[in-house]
């Protein structure tokens, strides 16, 4: 790859071997249009040189630059890390993240920062010992836990992985519900298993599931126990109550790491009952070891709409605390 040239308002950058600018591209340029609408810029092709114009050239330069450096380490480039490309170069990452992080690998999939938070949050999950990864829904704060959990597991650097949500149900007791204990609580963690599965085989995560290697419960089973060696996760965590959290924070044990994910402003818990998730991040707000990555609606890695819809909800929010 050659040194950039700056003419005018105009960048080019060339790049070396044509299979991967052309993969850099897309079909019909799919991945050019892609950083074109979301920095606001223009990109000509022209056989293996790039002219970028536009105020934000210089991001769209380097989010080029990056795409094509995960097309040499052999890393699929697809819609999805082209507008993931476009977030990580739109806004500065946070001076606590390496400016390059490591993918995760698991046997079904790569798996990468998609924008800056996402970025500082594995940066976190690497080096603290206990990680709060709060935001609207979308934004990846349970999948990359998941994603984290099992390159640890898969390196030898804990034992297991354990799962868990608060099992809180709309308007009924789990007692109610039919089936063994299995049958009432798996509605609960489906979606647990449904980022396992997008990383791992399922014949494999029920081998693990039964040599105890990977355990999913809901929260009320994790009280006396001690979690030495494992990465824990705690989901949907704005459902458990402050005396749930706090025996739940306090199992962590030796060589263990644990994730807390959740969204405070999404609690189900009965009308005036305190979350516990939002007094653990009250209480244990700048406490070493303790890492905390707050989400918006611009991690969102879904549907470009659900951006839209929670940004709605969050202007219609707020509009209706200033009439209160």
């Amino acid at each position: 790859m050659s040194e950039r040239k700056t003419a005018d308002l105009v960048d080019h950058i060339d790049f070396d071997d044509n299979r991967l600018v052309a993969e850099l591209s897309g079909q019909h340029d799919a991945h050019l249009a892609i950083l074109e609408d979301a920095l606001s810029v223009r990109i000509d092709p022209r056989g293996n040189r790039f002219a970028v114009s536009g105020k934000a050239r210089a991001r769209a330069i380097h989010a080029l630059t990056a795409l094509y450096e995960k097309l040499e380490r052999g890393e699929p480039v697809g819609p999805g890390e082209a507008l993931a490309a476009a977030k990580l170069s739109a806004a500065p990452a946070p001076k606590s993240v390496k400016s390059e992080l490591p993918s995760i690998k698991t046997p079904k999939r790569l798996i990468s920062a998609r924008s800056p938070n996402q970025a500082a949050y594995l940066e976190n999950l690497s080096t603290h010992d206990l990680t709060f990864g709060v935001g609207p829904a979308g934004t990846g704060k349970t999948y990359l836990a998941v994603a984290h959990a099992v390159g640890q597991l898969l390196s030898g650097a804990v034992d297991r992985i354990i799962l868990s949500r608060p099992a809180l149900e709309a308007g009924e007791r789990i007692g109610f519900l039919p089936g063994d204990m299995k049958e009432k609580v798996d509605p609960f963690l489906r979606p647990l298993y449904d980022a396992l599965n997008d990383m791992m085989h399922p014949d494999y995560i029920e081998r693990r599931i039964a040599a105890g290697d990977i355990e999913i419960a809901p929260i009320a089973f994790m009280r006396g126990r001690t979690l030495a060696r494992a990465a824990v996760i705690l989901d949907e965590a704005q459902n458990a109550t402050p005396e749930q959290m706090k025996m739940f924070l306090t199992r962590l044990g030796e060589g263990a790491h644990m994730a807390v994910t959740g969204d405070p402003s999404q609690t189900d818990l009965p009308a005036g009952q305190t979350s516990g998730l939002a007094d653990a991040l009250s209480v244990l707000h700048g406490v070493e070891g303790v890492g905390e990555t707050r989400f918006t609606a611009a991690d969102v890695v879904r549907h470009p709409l659900v951006a839209r819809i929670i940004n709605a909800y969050d202007a219609a929010g707020a509009k209706k605390s200033g009439r209160d």
